[in-house]
């Protein structure tokens, strides 16, 4: 792919350079507002060779740009001597945090322009030559490669509303060696060539090999490559420049078509209830017409037969398969074992004793630097708080984040829904639990209308694409769901409201949410269905007795840690 540069055009003009570069910013300017003001977001990568002015590019934009929704984030060089050094690499960490994580956190809203002087394909490639030399050769269909989370991680934003523009600055061998030579002979910019970038041009070959599979790999139609002449810096600027416009024109034209889309949704969906109310009206015949009144959070009759027809119209939307693999066994809610319960004599010896081991793991799983992350999903009531709180117990203050998901705030919805988690995830050697998680998606967003059906849709192997780079980042990653029964629920919703220590639990939300169970239960069945996969399978807590699910729960997080740990620090 490199060899289409062409290094022996003639360098423009500059006065002809110059008329075109004021009318292509100009234009730019213009657009950057538009974008900004309708919620677009561009992400503009640079890659390329030490010394090929990646910087000076991004700085030529930078100088006429509005800076106040405009970000620039500059990659770092792997430390190959920290690398060495970090102790969870035999424990297959591959750092303190995932290598995607950096990319996410500098990510800017959907109304900025965020600037990565060299990104997530330096990052990779740095990892792969330090870590798996193996992989830098094609994988196998059934294998994950690291680009494969860069695959994901760009679909994601354009997906998503971002413009993805990926520019690579190439230059000879020749050209590198003068560049660098002059960059370190003065004394102003010898900072910036350190002996070892002077002389990596020793590696140029094999870097140009290397460079070239990835671009070749990488170049995807929704975010394709833009290779630039290094040695021409007016005719790079130009490239970039018009490539940028045209990047900018198609994305608005893209947002105007797809709210134009979601407005014919909602009106359609408007249309869809009120046909749902009319066949459970039908359904139910002359019944319809008599007033039910089940109880508080309760449905009968016509309103029952409506939350039915609702929950299975979604279903019916809902993919029918996920492209990763999926357990045999995934749970369903009605499969759910409701008369699971401990003795309350057993359950305190049991705890103690489990606290105790999980107690001395921690401390092992620091020093080792492996991730713990607990995450839990379930119905309200379920008692998720109280079983955070009894792992808690056993873990050094210190060494543990409990992460809860209330509503999205403003800058979170100004961005892809996963990039909350991506930017709140425990350090290696740490432990995150998450009360509620990234399955609001699928869940809550879902049945309350706060996601459309493509958004909600494409989430399941989004959620399963984070949680494999979780995975490949060596994160020990246990999913809870913790289950109770209808009766039970109700039982502690009305303990709740008249018990003064507990009536902050409870919510007219939590009561409406009751209200809708068919749907919830049509949505959560569809999780278990898309997203119980080999690598992170979901793990039921059956808590109509709360003590039964603690101890499963410590059980299961005990038994984790043992098995990746190893059982030479338990005899």
């Amino acid at each position: 792919m490199l060899e289409k540069v062409d290094f022996s055009q003639k360098k423009m003009k500059k006065a002809a350079y110059k008329e075109r570069w004021d009318a292509l910013l100009a234009k730019l300017v213009v657009l950057q507002q538009r974008a900004h003001n309708e919620g677009v977001g561009l992400v503009v990568l640079f890659e390329g060779w030490n010394g090929a002015g990646k910087g000076s590019r991004i700085s030529d934009l930078m100088y006429n740009l509005d800076a106040r929704s405009t970000g620039v984030y500059v990659g770092l060089d792997l430390d190959p001597e920290s690398e060495r050094e970090f102790a969870g690499r035999e424990m297959g960490v591959t750092g303190y945090y995932p290598i995607m994580q950096d990319f996410w956190k500098a990510l800017g809203e959907r109304n900025s322009i965020t600037f990565y002087d060299r990104g997530w394909y330096s990052a990779v490639t740095q990892h792969m030559l330090h870590n798996a030399p193996a992989k830098l050769l094609l994988p196998k269909d059934e294998e994950r490669h690291y680009l494969d989370s860069v695959h994901d991680f760009e679909r994601q934003l354009v997906a998503d509303g971002y413009i993805v523009v990926k520019f690579f600055v190439h230059m000879t061998k020749e050209a590198q060696i003068d560049r660098l030579r002059r960059l370190h002979d003065d004394p102003v910019t010898r900072w910036r060539v350190t002996d070892k970038k002077l002389h990596s041009h020793h590696g140029y070959e094999a870097a140009y090999e290397l460079y070239d599979r990835l671009l070749e790999r990488s170049d995807y139609p929704f975010a394709p490559w833009v290779l630039l002449n290094g040695e021409d810096r007016r005719r790079s600027n130009i490239t970039i420049a018009e490539t940028l416009v045209e990047a900018l024109e198609r994305g608005l034209s893209q947002k105007e078509a797809n709210d134009a889309l979601r407005s014919a949704f909602s009106a359609r969906q408007a249309e869809f209830e009120a046909s749902v109310d009319a066949a459970a009206s039908t359904m139910m015949g002359d019944a319809a017409a008599v007033e039910v009144r089940p109880g508080r959070g309760m449905l009968a009759g016509a309103a029952l037969a409506r939350a039915r027809a609702q929950a299975a119209a979604a279903h019916d939307l809902a993919p029918r398969s996920s492209r990763f693999a999926i357990v045999e066994d995934y749970p369903q809610v009605d499969m759910i074992d409701h008369s699971l319960a401990l003795d309350p004599v057993r359950y305190k010896k049991m705890l103690r004793a489990l606290q105790a081991r999980l107690f001395r793991l921690e401390n092992i799983m620091f020093q080792k630097r492996v991730p713990l992350i607990l995450m839990y999903e379930g119905w309200d009531a379920a008692g998720k708080g109280g079983n955070i709180k009894r792992v808690a117990q056993a873990l050094d203050a210190r060494a543990y984040n409990i992460y809860p998901s209330p509503a999205p705030t403003k800058p979170e919805l100004a961005h892809p829904f996963l990039w909350r988690y991506w930017t709140r995830l425990p350090k290696a050697g740490h432990v995150g639990m998450y009360d509620r998680s990234w399955y609001g998606r699928v869940l809550v967003e879902r049945v309350e209308g706060f996601a459309t059906p493509e958004e909600w849709g494409r989430a399941y192997d989004e959620i399963n694409e984070f949680e494999h780079d979780l995975v490949d980042w060596g994160a020990i990653l246990l999913k809870f769901w913790v289950d109770v029964s209808p009766e039970e629920q109700l039982r502690r919703f009305q303990d709740r409201e008249t018990d003064p220590a507990k009536q902050w639990k409870i919510t007219e939300d939590d009561w409406r949410n009751r209200e809708k169970y068919p749907q919830y239960k049509a949505a959560i069945n569809d999780m278990f269905r898309l997203t119980s996969t080999t690598f992170a399978p979901w793990i039921v807590l059956e808590s109509d007795d709360k003590r039964y699910a603690r101890i499963k729960a410590l059980r299961i997080i005990v038994d984790a840690l043992e098995e990746r740990l190893g059982e030479d620090h338990f005899q």
